[in-house]
């Protein structure tokens, strides 16, 4: 007898128990015929998260391997990462996941009856992935202090952190950082079979007193001082399409969701889900925490000059430099596509400055009539009127593209627009930042005096040694160089330029053609690029479909340009096309 089941497109999602009941002479027996999973359906056209793209499917849904954007906006970098949805048991954890959760909204779970609806599991997902409770899947370390956990940049894959948690009881594994976050989210999402995707924006705000404004603050010396508020170098969420019956839409369409608790007036807190083309049209009202992801992608960045930490100079000033670029992982391809477009139209244009105005009224109650000129005005009223006034144009642009060991170069070009002499003295300095925008050790600062003819252009030569930022650069690998004039001088000019440091290379050579349930062997090694020994050296090796857990190699120390060489092998255990990762790690990085 062959039996079929065809649940309705509102059906929960969960795990079912099938039995068959049998009546027979009076007497009646049951029997159980096994269980199934329920999940959602982007294939059928009636389930809410239907996405009629079948390229788009194969991405959102079944592709395993995921791509992490970091860095800063104008040198973004890239990393692998395993969703690993289909891996044994994790079906059975993103379920717990759900049962754990699910006091949140719901206060009792009872008859399950939220989990047809993709709008309440994401944000009892959302919330699970972080949060402040004992059982939330990840911890994110305080002040960057990961020493009684795992590095938070060290996780290649959503599994091992799925695993963790479940066999430790539900506990937070430690520790995390925002793209670990948003990929096991998305690496849940998936696997219920909701279309999800992870997303980075570059330079992203993080203010609790103003929602559309950013300030930073330094001292003469360029230091960057640490503030109330931080500028985030780049941030990553999660998106994932469904059709959001809540707010009568009747299609699906990407829905924003941040596992990362940010910092607001009120508190830390998760946000999402919140339609993408609200944030995009200001209609903040229409949604979930709309106003926190509208501000985080649209905020004014302001830099202050502190004196003597008492008299503050507001230096520079510019409007909507938030969310410069947000991009994401392309279909069916390892680059990266652009969309910035759908969470803001272009910079400037009508449509921007009335999505603005539209926003700006919904987070400032007092200007809920106010009128667009009125509110221009207002926002005008934040600049310096002299500082687009100075007659110095300035510019930081890089003459290399440093690893770790090798000098950072860099150009200081430096324009007189005026027809008469320029002399400025101007002090300048180097600091680790966080990718959080946490301000760091001060390694380096100089100063020097500058005269400019009329009309004159010189473009002057910077450099930092290794000798110099290499004790100092953190996991974050990013740095900060200021050049800001000396306050003596009655013009406050600054330029800045971000820096990434990239990391030296792990290269991986399969020895053998890789066959299912047939061991396979690869090469993997690394050079030590730096003049002084690497210490604690382990190389972590990982894959869905091919490891079924991570395997670690133990390098010890590795001196001075030494290059490691490791055979290793391993057996594929699924069909399809897989990805060998190996990342290095050690007391440097």
């Amino acid at each position: 007898i062959s039996i079929s089941v065809f649940p309705p497109s509102n059906v929960c999602i969960g795990r079912y128990i099938l039995n068959m009941q049998i009546t027979s002479c009076g007497h009646t027996y049951q029997r159980c015929l096994g269980d199934f999973y329920v999940l959602f359906n982007p294939w059928c056209a009636d389930d809410p998260v239907y996405m009629d793209n079948q390229a788009h499917r194969e991405e959102y849904v079944l592709n395993e391997h995921g791509i992490l954007y970091e860095g800063v906006h104008k040198h973004i970098t890239s990393r692998p990462w395993h969703f690993g949805q289909f891996e044994d048991g994790i079906l059975d954890i993103c379920l717990k996941i759900l049962d754990m959760g699910a006091s949140y909204h719901h206060g009792s779970d009872r008859d399950h009856c939220w989990r047809n609806d993709p709008v309440h599991v994401s944000m009892v997902v959302n919330h699970m992935i972080s949060s402040h409770t004992t059982n939330s899947i990840m911890k994110i370390p305080e002040n960057n202090d990961y020493l009684k956990g795992t590095k938070p940049f060290s996780w290649n894959g959503s599994v091992p952190i799925l695993q963790q948690w479940y066999s430790g009881r539900c506990r937070p594994v430690r520790y995390g950082y925002c793209g670990s976050l948003a990929s096991v989210m998305c690496t849940v999402m998936r696997c219920l079979g909701i279309p999800s995707r992870v997303v980075t924006s570059f330079c992203f705000p993080c203010s609790i007193e103003n929602p559309l404004g950013i300030n930073e603050i330094f001292d003469s010396s360029g230091k960057n001082l640490c503030g109330k508020d931080k500028l985030w170098r780049y941030h990553c969420w999660n998106e994932s399409w469904m059709a959001r019956r809540d707010i009568n839409q009747c299609c699906g369409d990407w829905q924003c969701l941040d596992p990362t608790p940010l910092e607001t007036g009120r508190g830390s807190a998760c946000s999402g889900p919140t339609w993408v083309r609200s944030i995009r049209e200001g209609e903040l009202d229409l949604d979930y925490d709309g106003h926190h992801m509208f501000s985080r992608v649209n905020s004014n960045y302001v830099g202050w000059l502190s004196q003597n930490n008492a008299k503050r100079t507001k230096f520079f000033c510019d409007t909507w430099p938030c969310g410069q670029r947000l991009i994401t992982k392309s279909v069916g391809s390892e680059q990266f596509e652009d969309i910035t477009g759908a969470y803001k139209y272009e910079l400037g244009s009508v449509k921007n400055k009335e999505a603005y105005f539209r926003a700006y009224r919904r987070i400032h109650p007092g200007y809920c009539n106010a009128s667009n000129c009125h509110i221009e005005r207002e926002l005008s009223s934040l600049k310096n009127p002299f500082l687009s006034d100075s007659g110095i144009n300035m510019r930081l642009k890089m003459a290399n593209c440093p690893m770790y060991g090798e000098d950072v170069q860099l150009h200081w070009l430096l324009e007189n627009l005026r027809n008469e002499n320029k002399t400025l003295k101007f002090n300048l300095c180097a600091q680790i930042i966080t990718y959080s925008g946490c301000p760091m050790d001060q390694f380096w600062k100089d100063s020097v005096n500058i005269t400019l003819g009329p009309r004159e252009v010189k473009k002057i030569p910077l450099c930092i040694s290794y000798n110099q930022y290499g004790p100092y650069l953190c996991d974050h690998n990013i740095m900060k160089v200021v050049a800001v004039s000396d306050p003596e001088c009655g013009e406050v000019l600054m330029v800045s330029r971000d820096i990434v440091v990239n990391r030296p290379p792990v290269i991986v050579k399969l020895l053998s053609q890789p066959r299912l349930k047939v061991p396979c062997t690869a090469e993997i090694s690394f050079c030590n690029p730096l003049q002084e020994d690497m210490k604690n050296c382990v190389m972590t090796l990982e894959g869905c479909g091919l490891f079924k857990e991570p395997m670690t190699i133990d390098l010890g120390t590795l001196a001075s340009n030494q290059q490691a060489r490791t055979i290793v092998e391993f057996t594929p255990y699924r069909l399809g096309s897989h990805r060998l990762l190996a990342n290095l790690g050690c007391h440097k990085f």
